[in-house]
């Protein structure tokens, strides 16, 4: 193990989003900078990130931004306040990415290829002279007690006063994530939480779903139905597969119930599936649909609300003769079906994981980290940015844009100290 090897004053361990974003920003500062990657390519989870279009940020403002972290999200304001959505789109502007918001709301490189973002950070690192190494699996932090002195990796010894910790969460560990840096910061006396699998496709008791898979349903209500947790709720696109649920929804909602799953066998949730209608509004819906056409069967007008795959099964559930007319049901029948439109209900009772977990719920205990720095409050010249810590946020763009601004304010702050 070579132990002389020259002196930096930046190492980031880790080459994803934060972590190169911590490296380019240290480097624009005439630092020397050193990144240390495991896998033997950089950016490989972003990569697959937004199913490899790359939803980089979004357009809400700060304040909006951080509502949707829940209690904790005001720790994100300094590194907002560092790096928001317009600087982070005029940062990629100026490296030759060119970015959009389709939909007024997501934003993503003009060529939706997360490729396009890689390669861009890629050539920005060679052209500040970063040093990046591959296939380097960072081991320990070396310290003295109170400073950072560099890391320990497999085969070398690295020496710096500032470093960088960047080794996201648990999610897709086929990717590398592997929490290695989970130990390495409860090791220099941090707290790390209870982690879990989050954003990710959830599967169900129920099999009648299995039957419902060709359809999406838009502005899907979801809620826990257990007394504690009934405040817990979700809405967005949903779409039933052949064990379970998925779709947007789902992936923002699973923060909540994998947490629950480690407490209960089994959690319970209602779906609203008519956009929020209540008893009331979908009756006088359906007075409506009738009075244009009497002689509808019940099918017939359960589909102006919903597909017909989802519909039939529904209408099974409630024991009624979807074949009838509306009208021809009983009032008990009736009010069975118009219930169940209202609150359906599922069991969840379990997911796949970490393996198809794309982020991770808890890290490295925030209270531990000086929100204005991104440095740790245990040991000076060691700084936290992205998934490694415990935050996260729901899909449209969050986690990325937390990702490049703690990043951004780590390596920043790293500059002052190295």
């Amino acid at each position: 193990m070579n132990s002389k090897l020259k002196t930096y004053h930046l190492i980031v361990i880790g080459a994803g989003a934060a972590g190169m974003m911590a490296a380019i920003t240290a480097a624009r500062e005439g630092k020397s900078v050193l990144l240390l990657e495991k896998l033997s390519k950089i950016g490989a989870k972003l990569k697959a990130t937004g199913g490899g279009r790359c939803n980089l940020t979004n357009t809400l403002s700060n304040e909006e931004f951080m509502s949707h972290f829940g209690r904790e999200g005001r720790f994100i304001s300094s590194a907002l306040e560092a790096l928001d959505h317009n600087a982070l789109i005029q940062f990629f502007e100026k490296i030759g990415v060119s970015t959009h918001a389709p939909d007024g709301f997501r934003v993503f490189p003009v060529t939706h290829n997360s490729s396009t973002i890689i390669n861009a950070l890629q050539k920005e690192m060679k052209f500040l002279g970063i040093e990046v190494k591959c296939s380097q699996k960072v081991e320990a932090l070396k310290h003295d007690g109170i400073k950072i002195t560099g890391v320990e990796s497999q085969t070398d010894i690295f020496h710096s006063d500032s470093v960088v910790l960047a080794t996201g969460g648990m999610g897709y560990p086929v990717l590398g994530a592997q929490g290695d840096g989970y130990l390495m910061a409860e090791l220099v006396g941090h707290k790390v939480t209870e982690i879990y699998p989050a954003m990710m496709p959830l599967k169900t008791k129920e099999e009648w779903g299995a039957n419902c898979r060709a359809d999406t349903i838009p502005k899907v209500k979801i809620y826990v139905d257990i007394k504690k947790y009934k405040k817990l709720s979700a809405t967005g696109d949903l779409i039933f597969t052949k064990n379970g649920i998925r779709g947007p929804v789902v992936l923002d909602f699973s923060r909540e119930i994998t947490p629950l799953l480690s407490k209960f066998d089994k959690v319970p949730i209602l779906l609203n599936l008519t956009k929020g209608m209540n008893e009331e509004q979908i009756r006088e819906h359906f007075k409506k649909e009738l009075a244009k056409n009497p002689h509808r069967d019940t099918l017939e007008l359960m589909q102006t609300l919903l597909p017909k795959s989802v519909s039939l099964e529904l209408c099974k559930l409630s024991k009624v003769d979807y074949k009838l007319g509306f009208s021809k049901l009983s009032g008990v029948a009736r009010d069975r079906l118009i219930k169940l439109l209202v609150w359906t209900p599922l069991t969840i009772t379990g997911h796949d994981g970490f393996e198809m977990a794309m982020i991770t719920r808890g890290g490295v205990s925030l209270k531990g980290v000086e929100p204005t720095t991104m440095q740790s409050k245990k040991i000076k010249g060691l700084y936290f940015c992205g998934e490694i810590m415990n935050l996260d946020g729901p899909c449209g763009g969050y986690n990325l844009q937390w990702s490049f601004s703690s990043g951004y304010l780590a390596g920043k702050s790293s500059v002052l100290t190295s």
